[in-house]
């Protein structure tokens, strides 16, 4: 009887763990393991007939979990449990439980794994084997991408280990709930209730990151409230990070400045004040005794009003170090963000970060990464690599990524961002010669750095489907991928999550694939083109306005960027100019120094040019923007009818958003072109290439839209 109640409620746990969350609202992102057709059922129970482990710690438990709840969805059979492998069986192993592995797991570090198709005592296995637990987790996870695309199970030989050291997510999560730019509704921390009340959601957000192999989690935003480093908070920071420890993330805080004033009443924040540096460390002492493994902290500082060093005197690097010094005895690190500009600075903001933190060059504490914008503006539809990279070769440099979709979009646009991630980190510094790529910078094999990082603006709030739309999710997915192993293509990436998020069918997948690896360009085109920045609504980013010219701080207003007049248009940054050009590398300088060497996808970024300049087409300039502005509107009505041709292939309810989300984005994209073009030809005068349609309104009309509610606008 009890023998009969026992395999009565394991079926009913297996059943359980098979069992969606909600019909096809997004909510399993890219871990949906939907049933696989029969044929591809029967080759994934055959290498899966059983999942093999002799230990039980709460990661590898995660990991078995993880696998009977796939299998099961994919087959609709639970593999068996066993402490030794059988015929079929996915053997999870480390050195610990099982010292004599048949594979070598040198080089692979703490993270990574090896996956191997072998022959045990007779029976044909699949080892997982990693250093550690962990290791074992991501090796799981990637057997499970394997099998959600149609992979070939048998013969396997794999190593993977990550390339970037620290791969975190940064939340711009506000202590009362909302996200600044966040654009999936409110924060997924409910600060309120924790932490007494720790959610299921919290565990699936583990899952999915440790599915990518994202490690770290920046808790709040880096507009901080001093609060979050009191007891309360401290408390619910802890509690989080015993839900993600056995998916090896690591959490993080934000810190403000002047936290030693507003708490406790210090009369200074200045670093080299022994008062100021005793408050740091008992505070950390304080974190640490509560969350062991605390990663550290993430500081905004002397940046769009926010307090820092420079208050008294002092430079970044005195600010970081005593931060640094605060956390290291106990194994953390400091991320000092270098997004820096100042009101008073008369100089072109993009050079601003680059002169403040270049001098300091091998002044930071060992503990000490510097955490660097892609661009040296602000996260645009496209920028040129940030000239920080490749140019600070003592100090160990973190890339920072916006993944939630400040100026592309939102939550409504299908803008795939992988395209940007991997030309950012294929861009070519030149620092040491051809070759010195940004990835290599961010990886610290260009100039041997071990401490390595990479970071991402995180799309998450409490949206069903966690991100605002279905495929926002391919940028979290995207990201995490990609600071896994830089060398990874966006497309590959993409297919890769059309195959799991929708079906493997190649009837989807290519379409689809397509669609998202020409979006991010197409935003581009009808948002920015030919180099372009910065034109958008201010404040809430939302909408075209490059006509604002009335706020109080220069690098605040749109016109600053663009410099459109009678004669030209574009922010001159050759010597002629600010020089801007003079921060990258000599070889790189004298390509930039040159619009017909520049090139034309950052072409205005660099020079400001006549109306009438030649475009390697041939055109104007003026009809160049006219016609890419109309390349990228077509191009979302392109989208529109490859998507509504997939009908037959996708699920009713994610076809209907999607479907939804295309139609405003091609409004909205009609709307970027009509009101940029009423407004740089009311400055012109020139008339519209043969055969552009003229803008639906005139200029006023434009100037007249107002958004004071625009989502992720505090």
């Amino acid at each position: 009887m009890i023998a009969r109640l026992f395999c009565y409620m394991t079926a009913m746990a297996m059943m359980m763990l098979a069992l969606p969350a909600r019909a096809e609202d997004g909510y399993d992102l890219w871990l949906r393991y939907a049933p696989a057709d029969q044929a591809r059922a029967a080759d994934i129970s055959a290498h899966a007939r059983a999942i093999a482990s002799r230990t039980n710690s709460p990661t590898l438990r995660a990991a078995s979990q993880e696998l009977q709840r796939a299998i099961m969805r994919m087959t609709g059979t639970a593999p068996a449990l066993a402490e030794t492998p059988t015929a079929g069986a996915l053997w999870l192993a480390t050195p610990d439980t099982a010292p004599a592995l048949p594979v070598s797991l040198k080089a692979l570090g703490t993270e990574g794994y090896a996956i191997r198709s072998i022959d045990q005592g007779g029976q044909p296995v699949t080892l997982i084997a990693a250093n550690s637990d962990i290791g074992v987790l991501h090796g799981v996870f990637h057997w499970l991408r394997l099998a959600q695309t149609g992979a070939a199970l048998d013969r396997l030989d794999i190593r993977s280990a990550p390339r970037i050291g620290l791969r975190l997510l940064n939340h711009w999560d506000n202590l009362n709930g909302t996200v600044e730019r966040g654009y999936a509704g409110m924060s997924i921390w409910d600060w309120w209730r924790l932490p007494d009340y720790k959610g299921p959601r919290y565990t699936d957000y583990a899952r999915a990151n440790a599915s990518i192999g994202i490690n770290g989690t920046v808790l709040n935003n880096v507009n901080a409230k001093a609060d979050s480093l009191t007891a309360p908070y401290i408390a619910k920071a802890a509690a989080l990070a015993d839900i993600f420890r056995p998916y090896g993330i690591r959490v993080y805080l934000s810190v403000k400045w002047t936290a030693p004033m507003e708490l406790d009443g210090l009369e200074t924040a200045d670093p080299l004040d022994p008062q100021v540096a005793a408050w740091w460390k008992a505070k950390a002492d304080d974190i640490y005794r509560a969350i062991p493994d605390f990663g550290g902290f993430l500081v905004k500082a002397n940046s769009e009003g926010q307090p820092g060093p420079q208050d008294y005197d002092r430079t970044h690097a005195d600010g970081a170090n005593m931060l640094a010094a605060a956390v290291k005895p106990h194994g953390g690190i400091v991320m000092w963000r270098a997004f820096v500009y100042a009101h008073d600075n008369p100089d072109d903001r993009a050079k601003q970060a680059f002169a403040d933190f270049k001098p300091l060059d091998g002044q930071f504490a060992d503990n000490v990464l510097v955490q660097v914008k892609n661009g040296a503006i602000d996260f645009q539809p496209r920028e040129p690599f940030h000239p920080l990279f490749g140019a600070m070769p003592k100090t160990p440099l973190m890339m920072e990524f916006q993944i939630t979709k400040e100026y592309l979009g939102q939550s409504t646009h299908l803008t795939y961002l992988g395209p940007l991630f991997e030309e950012t980190l294929d861009a070519d510094t030149y620092a040491k010669g051809k070759g010195s790529t940004v990835a290599k910078v961010v990886d610290g094999s260009l100039d041997g750095h071990r401490l390595t990082g990479i970071a991402g603006v995180a799309n998450i709030g409490v949206d069903r489907d966690w991100s605002g739309s279905i495929f926002n999710q391919a940028d979290w997915y995207a990201f995490g991928r990609l600071a896994w192993d830089p060398d990874l293509t966006a497309e590959s990436i993409a297919r890769e999550w059309a195959a799991m998020t929708f079906s493997p069918d190649p009837r989807l997948v290519q379409p689809v694939v397509v669609m998202m690896m020409g979006s991010r360009e197409a935003a581009v085109d009808y948002m920015t083109p030919l180099g372009l920045a910065h034109v958008m609504g201010t404040g809430h980013h939302y909408g075209p306005a490059p006509w604002v010219s009335d706020l109080a701080r220069p690098e605040w207003n749109p016109v600053y960027y663009h410099k459109a007049d009678a004669r030209g248009i574009g922010f001159d940054r050759t010597r002629s100019g600010s020089n801007a050009i003079a921060q990258y590398a000599p070889a790189l300088a004298r390509r930039l120094a040159d619009p017909a060497t520049t090139p034309e996808s950052e072409l205005l970024w660099f020079h400001h040019l006549p109306w009438d300049y030649r475009l390697k087409s041939g055109e104007t300039l003026w009809n160049g923007l006219v016609h890419r502005y109309d390349r990228g509107v077509a191009y979302v009505a392109d989208m529109q009818r490859t998507w509504n041709s997939l009908r037959p292939l996708v699920d009713p309810e994610r076809f209907a958003q999607t479907q939804a989300f295309l139609a405003i984005q091609h409004r909205e994209a009609q709307w970027w072109r009509d009101a940029s073009i009423a407004y740089f030809q009311s400055i012109n005068h020139l008339p519209l290439p043969a055969g552009a349609a003229p803008p639906a309104h005139d200029l006023d009309w434009y100037k007249a839209q107002s958004f004071p509610y625009a989502p992720g606008h505090n």
